[in-house]
């Protein structure tokens, strides 16, 4: 925390004479107004290429992603759609505890908005790209429930003259099974071992270039400004009706969120998350069966056949560093899960990876108390936190709410 003060000291010190003015409102230090600064949705850089999807930044590929991401063909029973569990409506999430496909999961569904910036995906990083993300739950029977032979064949009745124009000719499927895969039911994966090599190779690429389809549209939701971002602009320039954007509490909440609590060492950047993956302490839903998180998802993403290094990336190598030097062996990853973004926070409960805390409220009291892990250790330590402060952190976390950007319908 100290060395974040100091940066951005460093980096208020280079623009002395605006935040010389800005002091002037609500009585900000200098090192305090840079914090805010890098805060700002308008310091997010441009989103780094995905170099494992040569498709993520074609318009054309957008387009037939967002008419997949709708789609309720592309799932066993024919009623769910990407948008099912991440809906434009709620944040493009689903507001449940645990998401509800054709079963029940048994996580809840993160929103999608800028979700392609970290290197890892889901709440425990099982997935290296965002294309690679779409696929997981196309095959898992909770969530879609379906096979790839089946969606392929989707493709092939609904939607050939898109594909084919973005990905090439697609394969012969006459004579094939209506059903295979190799994530499906015994009998949909004795069909699959029943295709010739060739065949589950041509079906996989099209499996693969649906979620590099997928991908392109997800790519183009990000966040828009929110309160915050507003007061932090006016303050930084001295607008003289800067400090009433924000009410007492909410800035209160604000020195808190940025000072006390240390809400700042993991929930910071432009996106309010350092995309990394800790253990708080919450409480699994199961303790007889905690989730491990992090630690358990490490084998799957280094065997995942769609991860950077695999058959159906269209990345170099040496475009996979993340991957290649993955920590495949740090304890702290035992119960831990990614930080979540805070933009919108306020509009999407409940909270944590599986729902288990249900206002924010609750959760900054968890936070506060900081208690023994289940699983691993919680890295927090109690904040002591009056009635009043926390209250003061809650009114702030709502300031961090703003539009959605892109094609969000």
């Amino acid at each position: 925390m100290k060395r974040a003060f100091r940066l951005a000291g460093a980096l208020c010190v280079a623009v002395l004479a605006l935040c010389g003015a800005a002091a002037r409102v609500d009585g900000w230090s200098a090192a305090e107004l840079a914090l805010l600064q890098s805060l700002q949705i308008d310091q997010l850089a441009p989103a780094p290429p995905d170099r494992s999807n040569a498709y993520e930044r074609v318009p054309a590929a957008a387009a037939l992603g967002k008419r997949l991401f709708f789609d309720a063909r592309l799932s066993g029973n024919g009623q769910v759609s990407c948008a099912t569990c991440h809906d434009p409506a709620r944040q493009f999430q689903d507001g449940r505890a645990l998401s509800q496909g054709m079963g029940t999961g048994a996580r809840r569904a993160m929103p999608l908005a800028d979700s392609g910036r970290g290197a890892w995906l889901f709440w425990d990083g099982r997935k290296d790209s965002l294309w690679s993300q779409a696929l997981g739950p196309l095959e898992d029977a909770n969530e879609h429930g379906g096979n790839r032979l089946a969606y392929a064949r989707v493709l092939q009745q609904h939607y050939r003259g898109d594909y084919q124009a973005l990905f090439g000719a697609m394969p012969e499927l006459d004579g094939l099974p209506a059903n295979a895969g190799p994530n499906g039911t015994p009998a949909q994966r004795a069909a699959w071992q029943a295709l010739t090599d060739g065949q589950r190779l041509a079906v996989s690429r099209v499996f693969a270039n649906m979620g590099k389809a997928i991908a392109a549209y997800e790519r183009t939701l990000g966040h828009g400004a929110s309160r915050l971002d507003r007061y932090t602009a006016a303050t930084l320039r001295g607008e003289p009706g800067a400090a009433q954007i924000l009410s007492a509490a909410e800035k209160r909440g604000l020195r808190l969120f940025i000072g006390k609590g240390d809400c700042i060492s993991c929930h910071n950047g432009a996106l309010l998350t350092d995309q990394h993956f800790h253990n708080t302490g919450v409480a699994p839903r199961d303790p007889q069966r905690p989730d491990a998180g992090r630690a358990a998802a490490i084998a799957k993403l280094l065997a995942d056949e769609f991860n950077c290094l695999g058959p159906f990336s269209d990345a170099r190598p040496a475009d996979c560093q993340e991957l290649q030097f993955i920590a495949d062996r740090d304890p702290k990853m035992a119960g831990a899960f990614k930080t979540p973004s805070l933009r919108n926070v306020a509009l999407r409960p409940p909270y944590m990876h599986a729902g288990q805390i249900a206002t924010l409220d609750a959760a900054v009291r968890h936070y506060a108390g900081a208690p023994k892990a289940v699983l691993g250790q919680n890295e927090r330590k109690p904040v002591p936190f009056t009635e009043a402060e926390m209250a003061d952190l809650v009114d702030f976390l709502a300031t961090l709410s703003g539009p959605l950007t892109g094609a969000t319908k």
